[in-house]
């Protein structure tokens, strides 16, 4: 027998039934609409009884079946609101100095949360103008090989983006990106340097590059063809009509095929020209490395999968195209990752090979944000502890108010309430203060460290603003949380009681506990500030093992320098003048194979190019030989190398002596040189790295150049303007770019600089709250004690008893957060930070005791002029009532 189907009645009926109806007639109720409608099914069918279901259901919304309307508790919920308001108006303006004080502190933690804010807000908003964004990958290539460039890299092979095209299904758009293009665009007399890269027809469909000129679909297909920016077009051609038109880079000619509108300030992908990639492929056409498995490291590859498409088949299909191409390899082996466009700038941080224009583009590795946020939080939480001490410890003057709204029939509810609306007030108050400092701070933020100007512009959006409101409002939740929870737990019995009573600790108070942890954390801002400029200025300060004092690098920018040479020699103010490849001791390196007499031996050693003048200038010790002798014009000619001490211990050349490694011969990359000297170890790199072999071979004319000029000038302004006076005349294209090696080796470190200026300007803000908070515990403590000082002075005691007796409590406390803060930083430097840099030096006590000397002398002025002013209180006019 067949089963009878079951009908039920519309589920929107029956939940609007519900909504309406008064909680003691829904079951009654809804009850006999089912057995209408159960009667309805058999008699006239289920679509009609639905029918009257719906009716009966809106006939039924009768007055006397009605719950009370949802209105009416909103308009209850306002009155109460904004009794809320008003009375916690009155007691912000009733105690004036610890309102002022909560609203001084939050707004200056505040500013700190709205520029990270801000800052999130930015980072955020990075490739969020692509229509397909959320479904674009870039290609990661994950390298290991007997080399040292294992790691991921944010480049692959152009063959990854032809395999991926014609093996890999489930991807709608592949589109491959070759980084380095850049030279001097010239149309008619005008010549501006122009960089981008070489691309795909493709890049437009995967992208969201709108083009304003031009076929977007063929503009970027045959050989030298180039798109250009808006502005770069405004530029060369200036109000002329670009397209169509042809323009000069270096030595080709490339015709101009489309006009796009410029990048977006919020793009990974940086860049004033587009030109063909088949213009590439056309000048490497003899070059069999060219599109090799393994040449990964000037293009990225960047895909788009279809929609739905299944991402983990997507993957596996990678892993097997690249197990089938590491088959022909022998020492080198490359995986396929998928990166999404989201997290590129944000997320993971992969090696970069020698990129152009923003090739990996503007990132901020996730703990970075994560220390900031931890600040942040901790400077926040600071002013929060604030505002729950001075709460709490004013508690005897509002108990009675609590008790008495208790007596009358509030709830726990209606209490907590009452604080956490007072708190959103003041939390709201210090938001416009705070919001006035966000905007002074800005432009110290931004110009902190060179690149943050290219990464952030920190403008305010609504969806920014929108942020700082609810922000406001959770701070406010933070800091009225435990005053609101302590108060609604006053029993109307016990309203007169003490409510310091409350203990975290055996011998502490909460509200000490909170002071303990608020000046624990500002020591361990302030010391860290202290112990890490000192290690910052001690790497500066480095002996590197040469010389860089007046000594101003000019590089080429691919000019030849013979003739700035030539012009610099006759100012009287340069007194020393050399060439070099690249600048040393900065992070800058070249590296090459070298080997000794074991062909299986092999070692990458730094290297430079350097001419005849270059040791002499920066004072390089020579332990063994001279300076090179011959002077060749081409690397093949090149013969003669120049090697340090770690060269001759890791080869054993000479028995490890390096007057007996004069005349040895080693083998660099690829071509036998023989040793005419050997250098003192110096340092290469940077100071945080270890000293490891370097050799220096001889500058020739292909090179590009770095020139080093010494310099003795009583005016170094005027001396500098002359040089670039001289620039000017022979390249008249590009921008002076010049900078002394002292200036060059503070940018090295810039991001320890720039760490530091940040941890010491929250060390600033974490005492400044710290000190207000202190100072409002200070002014209630001797307000409630005045009539015990008026007693106690009449008994005879004097202002210095007095003054210990009231401050004796506060310095215990200090003490206390001391003892906990210093060991913590040393323990921290010691074991976790210095570790990292080889040549540090170690932390010295006084670094330590400085901080805490300068919170205490802080403190003991706060306490000390509260104190002062008690004792010298006229105990007739406080004893007087009594």
């Amino acid at each position: 027998m067949k089963e009878q189907r079951q009908h039920h009645p519309p589920a929107w009926a029956q939940r609007f039934v519900e909504w309406y109806c008064k909680p003691g007639l829904v079951e009654d109720l809804t009850g006999d609409l089912h057995e209408c409608f159960d009667r309805n099914v058999q008699s006239i069918g289920p679509r009609r009884a639905k029918l009257i279901y719906i009716i009966d259901a809106f006939k039924f919304f009768r007055s006397y079946t009605v719950r009370r309307s949802i209105f009416v508790n909103l308009f209850t919920n306002r009155i109460m609101i904004g009794s809320y308001v008003k009375t916690s108006g009155r007691n912000i303006m009733r105690n004036k100095l610890f309102s002022f004080i909560n609203i001084l502190g939050l707004a200056i933690s505040m500013s700190v949360g709205l520029l990270l804010i801000a800052f999130l807000l930015d980072l955020r908003s990075y490739d969020r103008f692509h229509k397909n964004g959320d479904r674009i990958y870039r290609i990661t290539n994950v390298l290991t090989s007997n080399s040292e460039e294992n790691g991921k890299f944010a480049s692959t092979s152009i063959k990854t983006g032809k395999l991926i095209r014609e093996k890999v299904s489930g991807i709608e758009e592949v589109t491959t990106m070759r980084n380095n293009f850049s030279g001097d665009a010239k149309v008619g007399d005008n010549i501006i340097p122009i960089q981008g890269y070489w691309a795909e027809p493709s890049l437009f469909r995967v992208f969201t590059f709108p083009m304003l000129e031009g076929n977007p679909e063929t503009a970027l297909k045959d050989p030298y063809s180039v798109v250009l920016t808006e502005t770069a077009a405004r530029k060369l051609f200036g109000n002329q009509a670009a397209l169509g038109k042809a323009i000069r880079i270096d030595t080709a000619v490339y015709q101009v095929t489309g006009i796009m509108k410029d990048v977006p300030f919020f793009s990974h992908l940086s860049f004033e020209a587009l030109v063909s990639l088949s213009t590439a492929e056309q000048t490497n056409k003899g070059d069999k490395n060219f599109d090799a498995w393994t040449n990964m490291w000037s293009h990225s590859v960047y895909v788009l999968p279809s929609k739905n498409a299944d991402m983990d088949a997507i993957r596996s299909q990678l892993n097997a195209l690249a197990g089938t191409e590491n088959l022909a390899e022998e020492n080198t082996k490359i995986q396929l990752e998928l990166l999404p466009l989201y997290h590129i700038v944000v997320g993971e941080s992969l090696r970069q090979s020698e990129g152009g224009p923003g090739f990996a583009g503007p990132h901020m590795p996730p703990v970075v944000l994560w220390i900031l946020g931890g600040l942040a939080s901790v400077v926040i939480l600071s002013a929060c502890f604030n505002y729950t001490n001075l709460s709490i410890a004013r508690a005897m003057r509002r108990i009675k108010e609590i008790g008495l709204r208790k007596a009358i029939g509030a709830g726990k509810s209606q209490v907590r309430l009452q604080f956490l609306a007072e708190a959103v007030m003041i939390s709201l108050a210090s938001l416009l203060l705070s919001f006035l400092l966000f905007l002074i701070l800005r432009p110290m933020l931004i110009n902190m460290a060179p690149e943050m100007q290219h990464t952030v512009k920190l403008d305010l959006t609504p969806s920014m603003i929108a942020a700082f409101i609810v922000f406001a409002v959770a701070v406010g939740v933070i800091a009225g949380f435990i005053p609101a929870i302590f108060f609604s737990k006053v029993s109307p019995i016990n309203a007169f009681g003490n409510a310091s009573s409350v203990k975290m600790f055996k011998h502490l108070t909460f509200r000490r506990a909170l002071v303990v942890i608020q000046y624990t954390v500002t020591l361990i801002f302030i010391t860290t500030t202290a112990v890490g400029y000192v290690q910052y200025k001690n790497i500066l300060a480095f002996d590197l093992g040469f010389s860089t004092a007046n000594i101003l690098n000019i590089n080429m920018l691919d000019n030849k320098p013979d003739a700035m040479l030539q012009e610099l020699s006759e100012l009287p103010e340069v007194t020393a003048l050399s060439r070099s490849l690249i600048t040393t001791g900065v992070g800058n390196a070249w590296g090459s194979n070298m080997k000794y007499k074991d062909s299986r031996d092999s070692v990458l050693v730094m290297t430079n190019h350097v001419d005849e003048n270059y040791l002499p200038l920066h004072n390089y010790k020579l332990v063994a030989g001279g300076n090179f002798i011959a002077r060749p014009a081409t690397a093949q000619a090149t013969g003669e190398v120049i090697v340090n001490e770690q060269v001759v211990k890791r080869f054993n050349i000479g028995a490890n002596n390096p007057r007996k490694a004069i005349g040895e011969q080693i083998i660099l990359n690829g071509r036998k040189m023989t040793i005419v000297g050997v250098m003192q170890d110096f340092h290469y790199g940077k100071v945080d790295n270890l000293i490891g072999p370097v050799a220096f071979t001889f500058w020739i004319p292909e090179d590009r150049a770095i020139i080093s000029a010494k310099i003795h000038s009583t005016d170094m302004p005027a001396t500098l303007a002359r040089i670039e006076s001289i620039w000017k005349k022979i390249d008249r294209v590009h921008p002076f770019t010049a900078e002394f090696y002292t200036e060059e080796i503070e940018d090295a470190y810039s991001e320890f600089s720039t760490m530091i200026k940040i941890i010491g300007f929250l060390s600033v803000l974490a005492i400044s709250i710290a000190s207000m908070g202190l100072f409002g515990m200070v002014v209630f403590t001797t307000e409630t004690r005045l009539k015990e000082i008026g007693i106690r002075k009449v008994m005879g005691a004097s202002i210095g008893n007095l003054i210990y007796l009231l401050s004796r409590g506060f310095l215990l406390l200090l003490s206390v957060s001391a003892i906990i803060a210093l060991p913590v930083t040393y323990i921290f430097f010691s074991a976790v930070v210095l570790p990292n840099f080889p040549y540090h030096t170690p932390v010295h006590i006084t670094e330590l005791f400085a901080g805490l000397l300068a919170v205490l002398l802080i403190a003991l002025i706060m306490i000390g002029s509260q104190t002062l002013k008690a004792a010298r209180s006229n105990p007739v006019a406080v004893l007087k009532s009594e």
